[in-house]
């Protein structure tokens, strides 16, 4: 009986490696074979072709096919969008000018990580902000006229061109100069104050965009406006805060 075993497992074994060869021989014909069809039916696709330009249709309409020299456009702009960005710009030079102080006049290591922030986020949106008004063909700055018209009402007739350029909640002249001059707890008390100030204009300035008829509605605007918002008015929390840790002029 054991021969008899020692005679047949040879036998299945090859047997089992003739199977496992005829196998492999008809996977590669296969393969092959798969391989030469996907290749002649790439060869079939015509060389020219182009990708096609569809205009989805609303709700239970069918779709268009629109020429292949169509080319995307932004929707209209309100005019006080564009004007906000100008003004926006204008008031956030101002913040990051602020922040540059603070280096030279103060060991405040709070405040400096503050204003170091404030910087970094305010340059940013102004660099958007240049980007969204380029990107829809709008100049950088207004007008004087429409610096006037703008400010029609809420500041003398007579206001020098400095004056105007002043967007809400901006520091004056006067004001830039004692911060200038300050150093320690008293830069720390003005500039905080400043800050306040100027935040607490830049979201005048958000309600004011949204009171107006047929603005704040663009998409990309009406995010920033959000974030600008909701972002200042933790910064004022935030300054206030540290504001009533400095001691007074008569504490001291």
């Amino acid at each position: 009986m054991n021969s008899y075993f020692r005679y047949v497992t040879p036998l299945y074994v090859r047997h089992t490696w003739g199977i496992r060869a005829v196998a492999s021989v008809v996977v590669c014909l296969y393969v092959l074979a798969a391989s030469a069809t996907s290749r002649h039916v790439y060869a079939q696709k015509p060389a020219d072709a182009k990708p096609i330009v569809v205009q989805p249709g609303a709700p239970g309409k069918p779709t268009k096919v629109l020429p292949r020299t169509t080319k995307g456009k932004l929707p209209p702009v309100a005019k006080a969008d564009v004007q906000f960005m100008q003004g926006m710009i204008v008031h956030h030079e101002q913040a990051v000018e602020m922040t540059a102080l603070i280096e030279a006049r103060t060991e405040n290591k709070e405040l400096r990580t503050l204003g170091a922030r404030i910087s970094h986020t305010q340059a940013d949106e102004i660099a958007f902000m240049k980007r969204w008004l380029v990107s829809r063909g709008q100049p950088l700055e207004m007008t004087m006229a429409e610096m006037h018209k703008m400010h029609e009402g809420k500041m003398s007739p007579n206001a020098s061109h400095a004056e105007m350029m002043l967007m809400p909640g901006m520091l004056t002249a006067k004001q830039m100069e004692a911060l200038r001059n300050a150093k320690g707890d008293e830069f720390d008390r003005l500039f905080l104050a400043g800050m306040i100030q100027h935040h607490g204009g830049a979201l005048d300035m958000v309600k004011d965009l949204h009171n107006t008829a047929g603005a704040g509605q663009e998409a990309e605007l009406f995010n920033f406006a959000t974030d600008v918002d909701s972002g200042q008015r933790a910064e004022i929390r935030v300054m206030q805060a540290m504001l009533e840790k400095i001691p007074s002029k008569e504490k001291r």
